[in-house]
């Protein structure tokens, strides 16, 4: 008898045919939508002889979607546990300095197989769990009395939308995935092999087909139906916004392109008995422009009914009174904040929740492992990368060019031509811009304000009022010597320590989802699916299918939500006409405009949805092994003070607590040097690769747990594995 684990997940329910359920008589949503309730065993009968156990027991479904913030060790999912690492460490926009996860093991070191489990495992995500339960309660739904004919289509509408996208979840790492129908007991002698990549992406869509006729656009709270304590349930626009995802990622170079990411001989034998390509598995077969037809049209498709329907926007800045640079900068900067990080959000189309709040109480949660220097234990340091930092524009929106800007004395202050030393150190903007006033200057963020929601800087300060918008406090010391990062990134003398498990390892700190007390011990939501999201893949669709110029107008919505001018005016030398060094005029190639275009969205896709999952997918779908390959490098920033003779020197010592209480102005003067990561010792070992080695290649898709293809049911290895 050939049974799989993932036929154990899905056939656990065999000859006692028993659940656990809640039993209460209280189905509750919002903050306490997954909340756990005394509970206990009960059968399949019981369950579906009562509409409120059938309601907890679709309830039960949503607290097993995926959530992507560490918070549990002991919930048995891999992706939860801290010793596993979040996707996007694996690419060029973060650096994780913490040796006992499998990022850093199995990953950094390459020592990952077919043995190891991946970041997201094939058999311990609760992904079969889940789908067997969905089918359990679609093949038993007309059994449950005291539901009406439209409580039942909805509650199946719910539980497709919850399948499709565990479905979802799986098919980013391994591509095609044997489909399950039924809900199968465990006993059965079962042969169900990988489905093609055509077949699985079909299978998804169709479920969310069926799914949207019977959903509700948005829990709005304009009835007592679509209460807003309700939010997490899923929705027709959240159904339509993962179904235009799902092809968007299906037409991706990664599935649709002439050739397979990795070919490999051979063919296997599908579910009807039929030989085919096994390539099939992890590629269409073809290239097909329809495709990204197909994928704009489900775009197209779901904002014209955001336009009809209407509730979901993006939460804008409120620039009422506020006259000063400081303060727009702060309420572009609160707004982009809490479009995703409230569970009032309108921003917010999908998202999942645990049961379990954000604080200390949990010994393993994100909060209390986290990397912003007050944690105790200092491990989910994930540093933002020199690379990442640098694809934050200028507040304007004019783009980031260290060279340039260095020698405009934007970074570091004036640059003599002769000597090249900087002499000006405080006229420097990196991150702050210090205007000189009588008595001291005025500051105030001089980039994208993205970017401070996303690392934290030298001078940027600590606190973001959630109610003003306005930013105190005392400022991150990220120089060597100073109060944060001490001597984490190098030491007295100037050599780089980049010292594991400490707090500011690359002389940036991360601060997305560590946010201040003001979400401390409160329930954190994790974003699945958002409008701003959705307007930047609706731009790459429109892209793909020739419309450049509406892809614009797209991105532009973003970007304006931050106070950012439109991406085409602001990058003449990407996308117009500019003059070059030799003061020639020089006017961009439709092609290659196209070309930057797509590259600007990745870039656009990164500086909004940081540590979101989402760099590491844009890696996966685009083929992009180069953000595997290429080393990346963080800050070493030094505080400069005049000596004596007049000389700016260095000077090592932390502002707070030592000279400011000695009444001397925060420091305004720095010098900064970009260094090579090196940790593990000697950097990620794929570094030591070309991006098109097959050793790179195979990290595109994860390998299939190798007990499971001994057992013969029908799973082929991803290449490489």
């Amino acid at each position: 008898m050939k049974i799989s684990n993932i036929y154990k997940c899905i056939g656990a329910i065999a000859a006692a045919a028993s659940i656990t359920v809640s039993c209460t008589d209280d189905v509750k949503f919002g903050n306490a939508f997954i909340e756990k309730a005394p509970g206990g065993t009960v059968t399949l009968d019981t369950v579906f002889n009562s509409a409120t156990y059938t309601q907890q027991f679709l309830t039960a479904l949503y607290a097993k979607q995926y959530y992507g913030l560490p918070f549990n060790n002991s919930t048995g999912v891999n992706s939860h546990s801290p010793y596993t690492g979040k996707f996007d460490a694996l690419t060029d926009i973060y650096h994780l300095h913490w040796s006992g996860t499998a990022v850093f093991s199995n990953y950094y070191q390459n020592t990952m197989n077919a043995n190891k489990t991946p970041l997201m495992g094939f058999t311990n995500e609760m992904v079969w769990e889940v789908v067997r339960n969905c089918i359990l309660l679609e093949e038993n739904i007309d059994k449950v009395p005291g539901l009406s004919d439209d409580e039942k289509a909805s509650m199946i509408a719910q539980e497709k939308c919850i399948r499709a996208s565990r479905y979802f979840d799986l098919f980013m790492h391994y591509g095609g995935l044997p489909i399950v129908t039924k809900a199968y007991t465990g006993s059965e002698d079962m042969t169900l092999p990988r489905a093609t990549v055509e077949e699985t992406v079909n299978y998804m869509v169709g479920l969310l087909d069926e799914a949207m006729p019977n959903l509700l656009w948005a829990y709005n709270g304009n009835t007592s139906e679509t209460n807003a304590t309700q939010t997490g349930r899923w929705t027709k626009a959240g159904a339509m916004a993962l179904k235009a995802k799902i092809l968007l990622f299906a037409a991706s170079p990664m599935f649709n392109a002439d050739q397979p990411y990795m070919h490999q001989d051979g063919t296997y034998t599908d579910a009807e008995g039929n030989e085919k390509d096994v390539n099939l598995l992890w590629w269409y077969g073809n290239y097909d422009a329809a495709r990204w037809t197909k994928a704009r049209t489900a775009f197209d498709e779901f904002f014209s009914a955001l336009s009809t329907n209407g509730y979901y926007e993006l939460w804008q800045a409120d620039l009422t009174g506020k006259t000063t640079d400081q303060a727009k900068s702060d309420a572009y900067r609160q707004a982009f904040r809490m479009g995703y990080i409230s569970e009032t959000s309108k921003e917010v189309l999908h998202s999942t929740r645990v049961a379990t709040v954000y604080g200390t109480q949990g010994t393993y949660c994100w909060w209390s492992w986290g990397g912003m220097g007050t944690a105790p234990t200092s491990r989910n340091i994930y540093s933002p990368t020199e690379e990442y930092v640098e694809m934050f524009p200028w507040k304007d929106g004019m783009p980031f060019d260290w060279d340039k800007d260095y020698a405009a004395g934007k970074i570091a202050g004036t640059v003599s031509k002769t000597t090249g030393e900087v002499t000006d150190p405080t006229k420097g903007k990196l991150f702050i811009e210090y205007k000189p006033v009588r008595g001291g200057f005025t500051k105030s963020p001089s980039r994208d304000p993205r970017l401070y929601e996303n690392a934290c800087v030298t001078g940027q300060q600590k606190t973001l009022d959630w109610s003003t918008g306005t930013s105190s406090g005392n400022i991150f010391e990220l120089w060597v010597g100073g109060q944060d990062a001490s001597f984490n990134v190098a030491n007295a003398e100037g050599e780089i320590t980049e010292n594991l498990t400490t707090t500011y390892p690359d002389g940036y700190g991360q601060i997305k989802y560590l946010l201040g007390e003001e979400f401390h011990r409160k329930y954190m939501h994790w974003v699945v699916l958002s409008l701003n999201e959705m307007y930047l893949m609706y731009a790459e669709a429109l892209a793909q299918t020739g419309d450049d110029e509406s892809a614009f107008k797209q991105i532009d919505i973003v970007r304006k939500r931050v106070g950012m001018g439109g991406l085409k005016s602001c990058n003449p030398r990407l996308f117009g006409t500019y003059t070059n060094e030799n003061g020639e005029k020089v006017t961009v190639t439709p092609e290659k405009a196209h070309e930057n275009l797509l590259q600007e969205i990745l870039r656009e896709r990164a500086c909004e949805l940081g540590l979101s999952n989402n760099r590491f997918f844009d890696m996966i779908r685009y083929k992009r092994t180069d953000w595997m390959t290429k080393k990346l490098h963080g800050l070493v920033s030094y505080r400069l003070k005049k000596n004596s003779q007049g000389k700016y020197v260095r000077n090592l010592r932390p502002y707070i607590g030592d000279d400011k209480d000695n009444g001397e102005a925060e420091p305004n003067a720095f010098e900064y040097q970009r260094f090579e990561l090196n940790q593990p010792a000697g950097g990620r070992v794929l570094w030591q690769y070309e991006p098109t080695d097959p050793m790179v290649m195979k990290y595109l898709l994860s390998p299939f747990p190798q007990v499971e293809l001994n057992k013969g049911y029908g799973l082929v290895q991803n290449p490489g594995w």
